[in-house]
């Protein structure tokens, strides 16, 4: 095995942050290959309605599918200048019998484009995979805190109490809203199949000798070869650019969904309340020995930054396809669309990781619940009063100038917020401390935080996590 190239860049995509899945999804070897396929579709077919295609010919191609001498494509390409012509001569020298018939009546667009559209639904199927996988380890993790109280929070600031379990569920809604998305645009994302060089199939009639129906059912059957239910109906040279909008549109709303969890675990880290993983031997600063940052969590929302980026670049591209098309979308979708899945993939395997490793402070969390409840539980503090015989109003006062001094207490360094103890040892309130305790026990204030859990997890989750799977290797955040 030759040693890594050190001198030329590698994109950090490549060997730091994405799977190994998602790599050979877009590379050379896997693109190219199915360039081979879609010309042994194409020539199939032909056979099939009556162009004299040998059997050898066919017989050559399919033997030689993944046969790629990438040397020979490079030479050809510096004599051609063109990336299609250089595979189909180098497909041409190790299928002979094939060499006269290989894209035959076809224009580049052809294989490259179908083979992206082929490209894009499989890394949305694995894109899929993953997103399930984070899935099934938020259920187990919104499950096991499903009735721990915390703070929750509005504006940034506390506000009513929901649970540790609840709060997971609004991450994993998020996702099932993505995997919505991605399964719709997986399902109906159209081929471009057999269309011609501006989109008429004037070359396909020429070779069918004007006979329409044969054009017709060559493009159906092509696209029944790759395994797409249809193409699509009316194209240029290219598909509507606007699929690929589309498609971006789906993975960075992944990205987006991520982002926003990571962002949660940032705080909550900062709070206290919730850390990511910490490697025994990780090093959180170069300075600050003690330091432990939530560095994969911020990684997931520098990539996410990333994918966001590249969303508004698709449509960008498609406003400016004028006509039949231009070319002035190649080389940017040569960038956009692979990093645009390597990226997200690379964030979903740090969501993962950080899922499964999520380490829950239940002390931390009380204690921030503590500082805040007694303020949340004024109304029933004011009933208590008022079934004891005393004025609404007068509580209310009473409990207006006990909060506001135990709140100003907290913030200039007391230990705890003391508001009960104040209440109680205030004889114009006379509430016992115990039945202002027993008032102010956080379960009471969650609503019905445990049960949306319940529900949640068994209406809208199972039903997710039950549909069948293709099962991916557990990848490690390498750096």
């Amino acid at each position: 095995m030759s040693a890594p190239d050190r001198t030329s860049y590698q994109s950090p995509l490549a060997d730091r942050y994405a799977s190994r899945a998602m790599l050979t999804l877009w590379g050379p070897q896997t693109r190219y290959g199915l360039w081979r396929r879609l010309w042994l579709a194409l020539a199939e077919s032909q056979r099939a309605l009556g162009i004299d295609i040998p059997e050898a010919a066919i017989a050559d191609m399919r033997a030689h599918l993944d046969d790629i001498d990438f040397d020979a494509v490079a030479e050809y390409e510096r004599k051609f200048r063109h990336d299609v012509m250089a595979h189909v001569h180098a497909f041409g020298d190790v299928a002979p019998a094939a060499r006269k018939f290989i894209h035959l009546g076809a224009t580049s667009c052809y294989v490259t484009d179908n083979a992206e559209l082929i490209l894009m639904r499989r890394g949305l199927a694995l894109l899929r995979e993953k997103l399930l996988d984070t899935l099934a380890a938020l259920d187990g993790f919104a499950r096991e805190w499903r009735n721990e109280p915390a703070l929750g929070y509005t504006h940034l600031q506390p506000a009513q109490l929901t649970t540790v379990g609840k709060r997971a569920t609004l991450w994993m809604q998020d996702i099932l809203l993505d995997l919505a998305d991605l399964e719709y645009r997986m399902e109906t994302l159209p081929f471009r199949g057999v269309k011609g060089t501006t989109g008429t199939q004037a070359s396909f009639l020429t070779l069918f000798e004007g006979d329409h129906a044969k054009v017709r059912e060559l493009d159906r059957m092509v696209c029944e070869k790759m395994e797409f239910a249809a193409s699509i109906p009316v194209s240029g040279q290219t598909y509507s650019r606007k699929v690929d909008a589309q498609v971006l549109g789906v993975v960075a709303g992944v990205a987006a969904t991520a982002s926003k969890f990571s962002g949660d675990i940032r705080m909550l880290q900062a709070f206290g309340e919730i850390e990511e993983p910490f490697e025994k031997n990780q090093i959180g600063s170069s300075a600050m020995a003690y330091k432990r940052n939530p560095m994969r969590s911020e990684r997931i929302a520098a990539l996410a930054r990333f994918v966001l980026s590249l969303e508004p670049n698709a449509n960008q591209t498609h406003a400016v396809q004028y006509f039949e098309r231009t070319l002035d979308d190649s080389a940017n979708r040569r960038l956009a669309i692979p990093e645009s899945f390597l990226a997200t993939d690379a964030i979903l395997v740090l969501m993962q990781n950080v899922v499964r490793g999520l380490e829950v402070h239940p002390a931390r969390i009380r204690r921030r619940v503590d500082d805040e409840l007694p303020f949340m539980a004024t109304e029933e503090l004011i009933v208590r009063f008022v079934r004891a015989g005393g004025d609404r109003q007068e509580a209310h006062e009473i409990i207006r100038g006990h909060s506001i001094a135990a709140a100003r207490a907290v913030k200039d360094g007391a230990p705890r917020n003391d508001m009960l103890e104040r209440l109680a040892a205030d004889p114009a309130f006379g509430v016992p401390l115990e039945d202002l305790q027993a008032v102010a026990e956080p379960s009471r204030f969650v609503g019905r935080s445990t049960e949306q859990v319940d529900e949640f997890l068994a209406e809208h989750v199972a039903p997710w996590l039950a549909k069948p799977r293709t099962p991916l290797e557990v990848e490690e955040v390498r750096v």
